[in-house]
């Protein structure tokens, strides 16, 4: 699977110790860098000695040049040392930078051989597909590879295919002696839009439940995962389409300070476009009850059942095509900029509420439109 191969290059390298001076993790999927974080703290990190092996530094307020000195600096207590350095993007900032990349290359060349530097550039988004990838993120990564590629190892940490994640279920079942039927794997996946994280964080509750069973269905994971996601999301999309703006404000703030918090954003945002798709279609086919909405969305498009009369309900309060067409243009345009790595994901969420629940400005006729002199 080509977007696990570059993590399980790394994570070989670590157990088999023949680690380079440094690398730069470009790319901001979380999955992948937890997993190669877990297996350095479990082969090179021991846990009586984390504070004196595991270092994290963000170059926005420490400079660079404490970094090396300290990845120079043999430790007295520990083994070795790792250290994890974010903030890549202000090597590439305004101004000359060349002296920094230079004094890396210049590290990388007489590194300390028990330490390893890692350069976290995660306001990078590296899609499945790569021929998908957004131009600015594109340009920015070919400055990293042709600045720090030389003497860094690049390892990419790319969003995972479906496919590839329906797949990766299925085998990490195996590891756990649990049956995942096909069909439970794919809707696992298509709930959360893709994102390792809350793939492997659900999987783990839906291990737990399943218990004895030893066997996860299409059932265990429509009332573990969509229930558990949608209740509070339909909560959410009832107030917005009832206008309720400090209801909205209300509900998103008790989402994002469970579970996952701001790291789950983006699979919170792909569940909230794919209600209003569903909502779009119900209006579009006149939608009135149960009966014809399950006729109406078709399989992997559909809605819990306990959620189907809400969410015919909340379509209903939208007067057009239009409004709803609008709902996914915001949702589409928020989705770029929680992808852009923003400061601060819950503000971009709430930015969005804002616009979701004010009203829409109404349509001018050509008859309204102002007629030349």
């Amino acid at each position: 699977m080509r977007a696990f191969a570059q993590a399980d290059r790394f994570v070989s390298e670590v157990v088999s110790g023949k680690l380079r001076p440094a690398y730069v993790f470009v790319g901001d999927e979380v999955f992948f860098r937890r997993r190669c974080r877990e297996a350095i703290l479990e082969h090179l990190v021991p846990p009586d000695l984390r504070d004196f092996s595991l270092f994290e530094f963000e170059l926005g307020e420490t400079d660079l040049a404490e970094v090396l000195d300290r990845a120079r600096t043999p430790s007295l207590m520990a083994p070795f040392q790792v250290f994890f350095v974010r903030g890549v993007k202000t090597l590439f900032g305004r101004g000359s930078n060349e002296e920094k990349l230079a004094a890396i290359e210049e590290y990388c060349k007489d590194p300390n051989p028990n330490a390893t530097i890692i350069f976290v550039a995660d306001h990078i988004s590296i899609p499945a597909d790569i021929r998908r990838m957004d131009m600015q993120d594109k340009e920015r990564y070919e400055r990293i590879r042709e600045a720090m590629g030389p003497y860094c190892a690049i390892v990419e940490l790319a969003r995972v295919d479906e496919s590839e994640a329906v797949r990766w279920i299925g085998e990490y079942g195996v590891t756990r002696d649990i049956k995942i039927e096909p069909d439970a794997a794919r809707e696992l996946v298509d709930a959360l839009g893709g994102d390792m994280m809350m793939v492997s964080n659900e999987l783990e509750k839906l291990i737990l439940y399943v218990g004895e069973k030893k066997r996860i269905t299409l059932g265990d994971v429509e009332t573990m995962v969509l229930a558990a996601k949608q209740r509070s999301l339909y909560e959410l999309t009832d107030a917005i389409s009832g206008k309720q703006r400090v209801r909205a404000l209300e509900i998103l703030d008790a989402i994002l300070s469970t579970g996952d918090g701001e790291e789950a954003a983006i699979g919170h945002l792909y569940m909230l476009a794919k209600t209003f798709r569903q909502m779009l279609v119900i209006v579009e086919r006149n939608v009135r009850d149960q009966r014809m909405l399950w006729a109406a969305l078709w399989q992997g498009f559909r809605v819990p059942p306990f959620a189907a009369d809400d969410i015919i309900k909340q379509a209903r309060r939208y007067k057009s095509k239009r409004e709803l067409t609008r709902a996914i243009r915001l949702v589409a345009k928020t989705d770029l900029a929680l992808r852009s790595n923003p400061p601060s994901k819950r503000l971009v969420l709430e930015k969005l509420v804002l616009d979701l629940t004010a009203e829409p400005k109404p349509e001018v006729t050509w008859m309204q439109e102002e007629l030349p002199v």
